[in-house]
């Protein structure tokens, strides 16, 4: 089992965790219930290396007693004890096939312990993430949070399955084998130490050298597949602006960055295994050239000597094998400190102790001296205050930035409130269990939340239970129905990953029958209609003017036309209600609204 490598064997720089101890301390109370099964496979994994290190010396007293007996035939004096030779092999196979066997035994457990864990901690960060605050994601890149799901859970269950083994594997190993050495000669084994410091020279000049170029290998290799990645997705702006020379030449100078520390550190790295190899060589030498004056003086034997030399390959081995595996248990500690900082990250409270009931809504909300801020030090909704009655439409305008989605995030507690309140039927937010709360809501924004699956699933997902006939009216409810009916396979078409193939615009109206469906006592609607041509969005409306009524409803929206019904008008501006009223109201106040509206029709 080997560690991450470069070509030839030499070893790539890995991330460190700032706290290796820490970590590693982490992990070994995170086994858990696995640390009898750890235990067990350390075990196996001394047995297997003591029988496969005594084996070369059983094996070497074959050798000797079949060249005894050779001499004893020359010499007339005697045959080949075929019996006894045959005995020592059945050992020497009963020693090897238990190094086997007890291998095998702790590679599966090993493999068994570690898929276990890293299926309990993908499991763990799935739920975490239901648990996180909203904040969380919008400071961080999606590619973020699926490395730590995906790559460090592989890393960690990578470096946890081999390292482990191998370590004990390749201390085992040294030591016995060194024992081993010391009981055959200690003058060869003195000639086989005086070749490790050379080994361990070369071994650390390489690794410095070749480090640099690794890292700036590591480096651009994120550079270029993140510039293949964004001019894939975005190759239609590219081609639109004509800008295919520019993507190439910076695609080139990327990849010549790339193309020169590629090939510098995994040239470096290729002189690792040749070079070591001469220098085992020579120890070979050495060891050849001493056993044969120690034989000749019958100080040893030659079934000594054999031993020895394979012992002296088994020592050099767990040196290269050690540092592979300190390499790895570098990179498995620092992707282990990823996945246990993010399990650690800040969670919002789920549950309420004495929580308010959702079971009956009536959509009364009350904003109360709202104040909010990202972060605490700008606040950008200043004193928020609003009563909205029950069945009221209320529509939210007013220029980008003014705070208009960041009111529906705090209905929604996505974010809670610096200071002041938000009230449901007379009930702080806080009251209420966060699920329970949500669930009160339904939501259609402007960016589409669909999934890979049929069209039929994407509708059902807002009330699971619902049958086809009812699927069908909601389509219909939202001037979906018709243009589902065109598509291959009707209701069964399958949309893709990004449902990319159906139009902008139908993809909303798919979102606005999953909300009809889903029958919430309260409604957001963001930009609802943003995507849709005028005359869908005038038949869109008239369903949404059904489905509103009797029912809280709040609307965002640019295009002023489609919340002149509005029972409430809040007219926003720098996180201020600054004018509110209905359509005709705003209008003869001829201020900022009517500013807006005038702007749009002028």
């Amino acid at each position: 089992m080997a560690g991450p490598k470069g070509p030839m064997g030499g070893f790539n720089p890995t991330a460190k965790a700032k706290d290796f101890k820490g970590t590693v301390k982490k992990i070994i109370n995170y086994l858990g219930g696995y640390k009898i099964g750890v235990i067990a496979v350390m075990v196996c994994a001394i047995v297997s290396a003591v029988l496969s290190i005594i084996g070369p010396k059983v094996l070497g007293e074959a050798t000797t007693a079949l060249s005894e007996g050779l001499m004893r035939k020359i010499a007339g004096s005697g045959e080949i004890d075929f019996s006894y030779i045959g005995k020592i092999l059945l050992t020497v196979l009963c020693l090897y096939g238990g190094s086997v066997i007890f291998g095998l035994i702790q590679g599966v457990t090993m493999s068994n312990i570690t898929q276990k864990l890293c299926y309990k901690l993908r499991k763990e960060i799935t739920e975490k993430i239901n648990r996180m605050p909203m904040k969380y994601f919008e400071s961080r890149t999606t590619g973020e949070v699926l490395s730590c799901i995906t790559n460090d859970v592989d890393t960690f269950g990578n470096g946890f399955n081999q390292s482990i083994t191998q370590l004990i594997t390749s201390i085992v190993t040294m030591i016995g084998v060194l024992v081993m050495m010391l009981t055959i000669s200690p003058l060869m084994t003195l000639i086989t130490l005086l070749i490790l410091p050379i080994s361990l020279i070369f071994i650390s000049f390489v690794m410095k050298k070749s480090q640099k170029y690794f890292k700036q290998q590591q480096e651009y290799l994120g550079h270029i597949n993140g510039q293949v990645e964004e001019n894939y997705s975005g190759h239609l702006v590219v081609k639109a602006f004509g800008k295919e020379n520019d993507v190439i030449d910076e695609f080139d100078r990327t990849n010549n960055i790339l193309f020169e520390s590629a090939w510098k550190s995994q040239f470096l790295s290729g002189l690792m295994m040749p070079v070591m190899q001469f220098v085992g060589n020579l120890g070979y030498v050495g060891v050849a050239i001493s056993g044969a004056f120690l034989a000749i003086n019958g100080r040893i034997t030659i079934g000594d000597i054999q031993a020895f030399i394979a012992y002296v390959k088994n020592f050099t081995q767990p040196i290269q094998q050690m540092a592979q595996v300190t390499n790895m248990m570098q990179s498995m500690a620092a992707a282990a400190e990823r996945v246990f900082e993010f399990l650690g990250e800040e969670e919002e409270d789920q549950t309420t102790e004495n929580a308010v009931s959702i079971d009956r809504v009536d959509g009364i909300v009350d904003f109360k001296h709202v104040q909010f801020g990202y972060k605490e030090d700008q606040i950008i909704i200043q004193d928020f205050n609003a009563h909205v009655k029950q069945g009221q439409q209320i529509a939210i305008v007013g220029p980008t930035g003014a705070g208009k989605t960041t009111m529906v995030k705090l209905l929604m507690r996505f974010y809670d409130v610096n200071s002041g309140s938000i009230e449901l039927d007379g009930h702080n937010l806080k009251e209420y269990n966060r699920n329970e709360l949500r669930s009160a809501f339904g939501m259609v924004l402007q960016d589409t939340w669909l999934f890979k699956g049929s069209i039929m699933e994407n509708i059902r997902y807002g009330r699971l239970d619902a049958t086809e006939e009812e699927i069908i009216a909601v389509a219909k409810s939202a001037h979906a129905d018709h243009f589902i009916r065109t598509l291959p396979g009707g209701y069964d078409f399958e949309l893709n990953e990004d449902a990319t193939n159906v139009s902008v615009g139908q993809r909303q109206l798919l979102t606005i029958a999953r909300a009809i469906l889903a029958d919430n006592p309260v409604l957001i609607l963001d930009e609802a209609t943003s995507s849709v041509d005028t005359r869908t969005e005038h038949r869109i409306q008239k369903a949404m003017d059904n489905l509103m009524k009797g029912r809280t409803s709040f609307v965002i929206a640019h295009r002023l036309s489609t919340i002149r019904n509005a029972d409430l008008i809040l007219v926003m501006k720098d996180g201020d209600i600054i004018e509110q009223g209905n359509h005709d109201e705003l209008m003869e106040q001829q201020g900022f609204y009517a500013d807006l509206y005038n702007a749009q029709f002028a």
